[in-house]
């Protein structure tokens, strides 16, 4: 079995290396100064639960090398999704599955309308892992889960379970479930908010928990999501945003979003996925999402200064 990992980051890096290291055929597409370090020495990932190293030669920036793989891992930044789906054309044939691991809500519905072979999923990653320099990535530890699935309808059980034993060899937590959206929104909403709380105040987690404006504010935040999801029909639990918060505690106080991340160190960021995502079902649906917009009309210019110097659109 072929699997391939677009977009060698935090997340595809992680858990690409984690299956190659399980014995599976994994290939990696990515570019930049990471793939140039990796090209030359590989890629290392730094992990509590023991150091990974993946050989040179899995790496391209070139899908046409690599051929039709029977599982893609979709993991690139929100912004690059369609350029990046449209690349990796090479790599599908009818029986390919693509799951994206993506941050939002949307990207799904997108790629399904740009991948014109194979069969799109919908996925959801969780690992607190980020690259530190080029070609080394470092995880913090738990969580480390994958739950993935299709959107509507019933999956293929012989798909299915060749992931799930791909994922079980590679120790790694792994979910298939019937209806994608709770998933999706759970981790949306917990994620929407901090990435704009953390960008828009450069604080930690805990210190924005510490003070009771900026915890107010990001509660808020995640108010609003909840909202939207709850509009569009997504079944979630009452109370979920309580529970989060009542769990907020015992996470690391240091953490910051990987939105922040890209902020200070002059990369695009994912803001249109996250907030702005929020604000455009909010005003599809009349429902208010002052928070979101106020973290998208602050963080949208910082976006796009730091898109138009790399290159981007």
């Amino acid at each position: 079995m072929r699997l391939v990992v677009i977009g060698t980051g935090g997340v595809g890096g992680f858990f690409g290396a984690k299956l190659h290291a399980s014995g599976q055929d994994v290939h990696f597409i990515a570019r930049g100064s990471h793939l140039a370090a990796m090209r030359q020495n590989g890629l290392s990932v730094h992990s509590p639960d023991g150091n990974i190293h993946v050989p040179p030669e899995k790496f391209t920036d070139d899908p046409s090398t690599v051929g039709p793989a029977d599982v893609v891992f979709f993991c690139v930044k929100t912004y690059d999704t369609a350029a990046a789906a449209r690349a990796m054309a090479p790599l599908l044939s009818r029986e390919t599955l693509v799951i994206p691991l993506q941050n939002g809500v949307e990207s799904e519905h997108t790629l399904q309308q740009l991948v014109s072979t194979g069969t799109v999923y919908s996925g959801v990653a969780y690992v607190y892992s980020t690259i530190t320099a080029p070609g080394i990535i470092t995880e913090a530890g738990k969580p480390r889960k994958i739950q993935f699935g299709p959107l509507a309808g019933t999956a293929d059980d012989a798909q299915a379970a060749v992931v799930v034993r791909a994922f079980q060899e590679a120790r790694v937590d792994v979910e298939v479930l019937s209806d994608m959206r709770p998933a999706l929104w759970k981790k949306f909403i917990f994620i929407a908010a901090v990435g704009g709380m953390t960008a828009v105040t450069r604080l930690t987690l805990g210190e924005i928990l510490a003070i009771p404006r900026t915890s107010t504010l990001l509660e808020h935040a995640m108010r609003e999501t909840d909202a939207v999801a709850r509009a569009l029909g997504v079944p979630l639990e009452l109370g979920y945003v309580d529970s989060v918060f009542a769990k907020m505690s015992s996470y690391s106080n240091d953490t910051r979003s990987s939105l922040y991340h890209d902020l200070v160190n002059g990369k695009p960021m994912e803001i249109d996925a996250l907030s702005g995502a929020v604000a455009r079902f909010g005003a599809q649906l009349h429902v208010p999402t002052p928070v979101h917009e106020f973290f998208y009309a602050a963080l949208l210019p910082h976006h796009l200064n730091h898109l138009r110097r790399r290159g981007g659109a």
